[in-house]
């Protein structure tokens, strides 16, 4: 059963699209009174401008597509993929005017990188950037974190029938209370909780690390955002490494991983389900793939005398694998010693960390921990039926939060996205091949990209030809939403451009 795609569809797509935007043109002013109370002028400026165009075009969608009407999934997956396009060359709009872009294609690169918690960057002359910017560069990793659409569930729409489809849109596919916005309003207080504990932390880090003052905090609230969102994002060139500071390692490491992990756990956590920590399917699947990737890289650095002593092997080979795995994308290293210290085998290592990533419905990105464990629950499966009397019931079940029995469509689709991110991953790879540079350095940087993880090995770079930005933006937006909405996207803009006017529900 098929419906048209009529003025009412269009009209819905079209409001809530605006209500998401308004909340991007909210959070910009965050940006602008950070500009105002450090004096940078010029700056201020720039984000007052960029809140005004952003507010308006809010408002305008509003107006165009004003509805009463409830959007259904098939509005949600549309308002979802296209909310985050408008968002990324909205909010690109101070980067541009802050003069440290090539072009505003490279300012739309960085903030879709922020937004899907990449941290692959354009910007030149990172170290001599405005703490309003670098502010605005850190709130829209923090805030895709946990989900644009998700802030505008918090403050903007009201809770409806629909609303829950929107956070599925999202992939953020969370019901932790009866009600909607109560759950969006949940995913913020989890995320703010942990922003006071961690920020104190980073801050107290970095003033016995010798930065004082107020930018002591400054660094602290950063560098928090971007470890919790599992960003990547860092105010200097040299990343972690510019600390030089082992708490600074230990503790973004355990921010990461707990960022890494879905909200449902970090709820079920809170509310004395202890047991949970060690019977969640994801959990398990982290630890696992964590330790045998940890051990193939630390051991074939070892052995090629690369880091010779344990603290060097911890602080510059499993952080950087703790780093992959939860797609933080935070580096105690710099990113060309990827390509000039580590070889293939450890390099594969990593490839696979990012390729895994983090857990469902997460700041993280990758395949996810659950796909992994309902993949490899649904071989043991197949294996069991084959040796098993025919006449045997085999049941196999997970645990992630809850017993999920496995059928046949559950493996089916976790599967599939497996495979689409398998696709995206060497689309990367092959372009950025054509384009010179060597395949495993091309495929660490689209894995990168398309897992949402950040870690560079040196290709990623503002004089990049024009066709590896705009692939590795088209990976981090369909990475970060998973694919669904997206092919709902491209799906409705095909049927329209060959005038068919049917799209399945």
């Amino acid at each position: 059963m098929v419906r048209s795609f009529s003025l009412d569809d269009l009209k819905i797509v079209i409001f809530y699209t605006g209500k998401v935007i308004i909340s991007v043109g909210l959070i910009m002013l965050i940006p602008f009174f950070v500009g105002l109370a450090f004096a940078e002028w010029p700056a201020a400026v720039d984000f007052l401008f960029s809140v005004a165009l952003t507010l308006s075009v809010g408002y305008i969608l509003l107006i165009i597509g004003k509805t009463d009407k409830i959007p259904k999934l098939f509005h949600s997956m549309l308002v979802a993929a296209i909310s985050w396009l408008v968002a990324m060359v909205l909010s690109g709009v101070p980067y541009y005017l802050s003069g440290h872009m090539a072009s505003f294609l490279d300012a739309c690169y960085d903030t879709m990188s922020g937004y899907t918690t990449t941290g692959l960057y354009m910007i030149r002359d990172l170290d001599h950037v405005s703490i309003a910017l670098n502010t605005w560069r850190h709130v829209i990793t923090y805030t895709g974190g946990q989900g644009i659409v998700v802030l505008a569930l918090t403050f903007l729409i009201t809770p409806t029938s629909g609303a829950y489809k929107m956070m599925v849109g999202e992939g953020k596919d969370e019901h932790l209370q009866p009600n909607v916005r109560n759950t969006a309003v949940l995913i913020w207080k989890i995320s703010l909780i942990y922003l006071v504990i961690g920020t104190l932390a980073l801050t107290i880090a970095a003033y016995f690390g010798g930065i004082k003052s107020v930018m002591a905090f400054m660094n602290g609230l950063w560098i928090f955002m971007s470890a919790w969102s599992t960003g990547g994002f860092a105010p200097y060139s040299q990343n972690i490494l510019y600390y030089h500071n082992l708490a600074f390692i230990v503790i973004t490491m355990i921010i990461s991983i707990l960022g890494s992990f879905n909200f449902a756990f970090h709820n079920a956590i809170w509310t004395g389900n202890r047991k949970e920590a060690l019977e969640n399917i994801e959990v398990r699947s982290f630890v696992i793939t964590l330790t045998i990737t940890s051990i193939i890289a630390i051991a074939a650095l070892a052995h090629q005398k690369v880091y010779t002593s344990v603290l060097s092997l911890f602080t510059n080979v499993f952080y950087q694998m703790v780093s992959a795995h939860t797609t933080t994308g935070s580096s105690s290293i710099y990113s060309v010693t990827f390509a000039k210290e580590w070889d293939h085998l450890s390099m594969s290592a990593i490839i696979l960390a990012m390729a895994i990533g983090g857990s469902a419905a997460s700041t993280a990105g990758g395949f996810k921990g659950l796909r992994m464990g309902i993949i490899f629950k649904g071989l043991i499966h197949e294996v069991k039926k084959v040796l098993f009397p025919e006449q045997a019931v085999v049941s196999t079940k997970i645990h992630h939060i809850r017993d999920i029995v496995l059928d046949d469509s559950i493996v089916k689709n976790a599967a599939l996205i497996m495979i689409f991110y398998v696709f995206t991953y060497m689309l990367g790879a092959i372009v950025n091949t054509a384009c010179g540079f060597p395949f495993i350095e091309s495929l660490f940087e689209s894995v990168s990209a398309a897992s949402n993880t950040g870690l560079s090995c040196g290709i990623t770079n503002y004089t990049n030809p024009a066709l590896m930005k705009i692939v590795a933006i088209f990976q981090m937006w369909a990475g970060r939403l998973e694919f669904t909405a997206v092919f709902v996207l491209f799906g409705s803009i095909i049927m329209l451009i060959f005038g068919k006017r049917n799209i399945a529900k």
